[in-house]
């Protein structure tokens, strides 16, 4: 088959940029932002979240083609930042709230393990609920 390796859609070959910002000089304060390796996920999830951004005017992004994973996201400003600040803003604030989300996913998985440990170790009888122990709805 002529199907590129799969590593090759997402590990960056040797010299490869992630991300490369071309300046729109057509418009003021506009930047297209090429980000290889990437597919609507990661284009979807900046260009909503720009959009919500205070000082960007625009945010779109679009797939060239589907056997190429690479994004262009094109980014406006009103001037006060630049279109890179408005990027690296956006991704801090993004990398933050995926943190927040891993540690509380972690602590109620904890509290779960915790809960069934406790269930299993109550002996003879059924888990609250009327279930046979050990079952959890899941």
């Amino acid at each position: 088959m002529n199907a590129p390796d799969r590593f090759e859609l997402f590990v960056l070959a040797e010299g490869e940029k992630k991300i490369t910002e071309k300046v729109v000089s057509g418009m003021s304060n506009c930047s297209d932002f090429i980000l290889l390796k990437e597919d609507h996920t990661l284009g979807n999830l900046l260009s909503a979240y720009l959009k919500m951004a205070p000082h960007v005017m625009m945010a779109a992004y679009k797939i060239g083609h589907p056997n190429v994973p690479e994004v262009l996201l094109r980014v406006q400003t009103d001037g006060s930042i630049t279109p890179r600040e408005a990027l690296v803003t956006v991704c801090k604030q993004l990398v933050a709230m995926y943190g927040q989300l891993g540690r509380e996913f972690q602590k109620e998985l904890a509290l779960r393990q915790y809960a069934d440990q406790g269930e299993h170790a109550g002996g003879a009888g059924g888990a609250p609920g009327g279930g046979p122990s050990g079952q959890n709805g899941f």
